[in-house]
């Protein structure tokens, strides 16, 4: 007999309707793109309108200053297309002299910001609707200002230690006093917001709002010039792909390393999930070794071409793998960038990025992850402008021996891995989260809970889940139960309990199609602010 007070899922339900959805970090943002669709615009339209509103009300995670990368279902088109607005390096950084801490906070640690002009390349392709109209509501937030939240309290706290700008300070860190529900406004955001619908992106991209930043910086000892920012021009590429469990996963292609997570998936693709109690030690053993040798297989990989990459996912490279995964032989290794100085202590402000997704009626999707890199990027703000700007150079390598050594002027490695998933061609599945390189391992994690455990979407992107570090390190939400934690640490994890809910371990949001009906069912993770709006057929 069914049980029918069980409940699969932790704290909430997906939440579901016919017509449109946009799922963030923070509920305001996605009601910003929610606007976008009830008044007639699309989801390119709710997206920009999103990602812009998301710079006002979670300051920290991302802004137009800030870098990211989308993944856009174009249903006339019927075909996913990758727009990476993840910029070169800027021409005049001093490769020479450079050295990593300077990269991570001041005014070198900047990469030309992108956000911008991605948000108005999709708008201007597939929208409907005016950059102006997509700004309007951030505009709002920010002039009237929004309660503040225990998670915004949790960024001031992350950088308590950090050499955070006057400037930064004046903006965010109400004095030192800041509570729970205390207003945040933001007119000078406002303002340049205000500044760029009325004259465009050309505000930043070679005009007066550029101009300031250009100088600031270059008289503080960073690197962006002008002409940097001029030349800044969104790439169309297709995607990368593999499929698991009949679901196709469109991930970004090189340089982007987002092919770890369906590479991870590959390899357990002939795992029998069913006869492996869920969240027991063999699931999660099993899943951790996927990570780990998918981990060590992207680091390994120096030619990074799509072909290259296509080759790595085939049944050919990982048919041979999979016994590994399978066994109990040692898989421990590297994790994360390709540097070979240890990252094994634990999160070092890597997970402060944001990821958000938004459907339409009509079949579309998109979803963008983009970031700041740490929590309010480089510490730098540019006065009279509300900016703030990233620390993305820190995600780079100085060794020459590199393979993701920062070159003047190059692209270069980001593990950003915003996805598309398909069934027979059909829209299926719009997905992505924070997490520096646990983004390529917790995606991961929660594609098993959802489609092989049946888990519903809410459910399976809630579910406890693990940040694998360099070496034999995993941190681990304590919902895990303490025995098969124990049976980890036998096999030779070194498991460390987080909260019941931690936010290293990501911030996943997620809307899933029926193609058969068109219900479409939002998620959005209980780790941090987020909410899925629904807008119903009208």
């Amino acid at each position: 007999m069914a049980d029918i007070g069980r409940s699969e899922h932790t704290q909430r339900a997906s939440v579901r309707t016919l017509g449109g959805m946009v799922t963030a970090a923070h509920p305001l943002a996605a009601n910003a793109g929610a606007e976008m669709l009830r008044s007639g615009g699309n989801a390119f339209d709710a997206i920009a309108a999103t990602a812009a509103a998301l710079n006002v009300v979670e300051p920290y995670m991302s802004g137009l200053a800030g870098l990211g990368m989308a993944n856009c279902w174009i249903a006339s088109e019927q075909r996913a297309r990758i727009l990476d607005f993840h910029t070169p390096c800027p021409r005049s950084f001093p490769i020479d002299s450079a050295d990593k801490a300077r990269m991570l906070n001041g005014p070198l640690a900047s990469g030309t910001p992108g956000n911008l002009a991605g948000w108005a390349t999709l708008q201007k392709s597939h929208g409907r609707k005016s950059l102006a109209e997509a700004l309007a509501p951030a505009i709002a937030l920010a002039r009237h200002g929004y309660p503040i939240t225990g998670f915004y309290l949790d960024m001031l706290q992350a950088v308590r230690e950090r050499p955070m700008s006057e400037e930064w300070a004046r903006l965010y860190s109400f004095g030192g006093a800041a509570k729970r529900g205390m207003i945040l406004k933001q007119p000078e955001l406002a303002d340049t917001l205000e500044a760029i619908a009325a004259n465009g992106i050309a505000h930043l991209y070679g005009g007066p709002l550029g101009r300031r930043l250009a100088e600031h910086l270059t008289a503080n000892g960073g690197c962006i010039t002008l002409a940097d920012l001029e030349a800044v021009e969104p790439i169309w590429e297709d995607p990368i792909h593999a499929e698991y469990r009949g679901l196709t996963l469109d991930v970004p292609p090189p340089p982007a390393e987002s092919f770890q997570f369906p590479l991870t998936l590959r390899l357990l693709e002939e795992t029998d999930f069913a006869a492996l109690p869920h969240l027991g030690a063999d699931h999660l053993d099993r899943v951790f070794r996927a990570v780990r040798v998918a981990a060590e297989l992207r680091i390994r990989n120096n030619k990074r071409t799509p072909a290259d990459i296509m080759a790595l996912l085939s049944e050919e490279t990982v048919a041979p793998l999979r016994a590994l995964v399978a066994g109990r032989e040692p898989v421990w290794g590297r994790t994360e960038q390709h540097a070979t100085g240890p990252l094994a202590d634990g999160p070092k402000l890597n997970e402060h990025t944001t990821s958000f997704s938004a459907m339409d009626a009509d079949g579309n999707a998109v979803c963008i992850t983009q970031s700041l890199g740490s929590p309010w990027g480089s510490g730098v703000a540019i006065p009279g402008t509300g900016l703030c700007l990233n620390n993305f150079l820190n995600w780079t390598d100085l060794d020459p021996a590199s393979p993701n050594r920062l070159v003047p002027g190059a692209r270069y490695a980001m593990c950003l891995a915003p996805t598309i998933g398909t069934r027979g061609g059909e829209l299926a599945l719009s997905l992505g989260t924070p997490g520096s390189y646990g983004i390529l391992q917790t995606q991961s994690q929660a594609l098993v809970h959802w489609l092989d455990y049946g888990l519903e979407l809410q459910a399976a992107i809630d579910a406890p889940r693990g940040r694998l570090f360099d070496g034999r390190k995993v941190n681990l939400e304590s919902r895990v139960e303490a025995s098969v934690m124990e049976e980890l640490r036998s096999r030779g994890h070194d498991v460390t309990p987080l909260g019941a809910y931690s936010w290293s371990c990501g911030g996943m949001h997620a809307i899933a199609r029926d193609a058969a009906t068109g219900a479409l069912e939002g998620a959005a993770d209980s780790r941090r602010d987020g909410a899925a709006m629904p807008v119903p057929l009208r």
